[in-house]
């Protein structure tokens, strides 16, 4: 009878001695209770002022029609002082450069079939742009372009770029044509000269007589007749015993004062 009583006081003392669990304990059953902790990422967005810029080619005819009929090479270049953006010819007839720092640029359009005229872009708390010139001073600035702002996204502008003419890599050779000679002014100045030569005697002679006696009389009195006339053998040219030498060293005076002074001693002495 004293076995039982001993094996169930050393059960009793075994369970005394057992570490108690931490947790709740309810109708024989243990809980515990676990922390799940939550870590929260912020993102922070930079704003860094920079603009997306759209080159856009509409349709401008006769001289491009059709933009998608430009070749798929053609590409827009924005040049600034030290810096130089380039992109190609999109699906929608537009060239996009992302993310363009602010400046002043120079916008050009490189196409092998079609000239675009080159275009001054301002980029800073709004886009502006300007027609310019090659040549020109940066600061003349010429007509102003209008700017699409926004254009469907936030810090966007469009800018519209037109051709200006067809490039030509060809030189059509000329025909020959025979009223191509009338445009010589040799052969003009030649017909006129003809026709005044031919034409000048049919005039004279349709002339009132009166008329054309004042006109033979002023022809005598033009110099050109007396030089017209000794080329003909006609008149005596007075210049051609004109002595230059002489006249220039001054003997041509004296002898002739000389000549005269003896004519008039030789004309006294047969008076008396």
């Amino acid at each position: 009878m004293r076995l039982p009583a001993l094996i169930s006081t050393a059960l009793l003392g075994l369970l005394g001695s057992l570490p108690s669990t931490a947790g709740e304990s309810t109708g024989g059953s243990t809980t515990t209770s676990t922390t799940t902790t939550t870590t929260t990422t912020t993102t922070t967005t930079t704003t860094t002022g920079k603009t997306t810029i759209t080159l856009r080619i509409p349709a401008s005819p006769p001289l491009l029609a059709n933009p998608h009929l430009l070749p798929a090479s053609t590409r827009a270049t924005l040049t600034a002082l030290g810096a130089s953006l380039s992109a190609p010819l999109s699906v929608h007839n537009t060239f996009v450069f992302p993310d363009v720092p602010a400046g002043s640029y120079l916008v050009d359009v490189h196409c092998p079939t079609h000239a675009f005229a080159p275009l001054r872009l301002d980029v800073g708390a709004g886009v502006r742009a300007w027609e310019t010139f090659r040549g020109n001073d940066w600061g003349n600035k010429g007509e102003a372009i209008p700017v699409v702002e926004g254009g469907g996204a936030p810090g966007a502008a469009v800018v519209d770029v037109k051709p200006v003419g067809i490039k030509g890599y060809y030189m059509e050779r000329s025909s020959f044509s025979v009223l191509s000679i009338f445009k010589n002014p040799i052969i003009l100045l030649s017909m006129v000269s003809m026709a005044l030569f031919f034409g000048m005697p049919k005039l004279v002679e349709n002339m009132d007589p009166e008329m054309r006696a004042e006109w033979e009389e002023r022809q005598k009195e033009n110099p050109m007749n007396a030089l017209m006339g000794a080329a003909s053998g006609q008149n005596a040219n007075p210049m051609a015993s004109f002595d230059m030498a002489a006249f220039l060293a001054g003997s041509g005076s004296s002898n002739k004062a000389e000549e005269g002074n003896g004519k008039g001693k030789g004309e006294s002495r047969k008076k008396r």
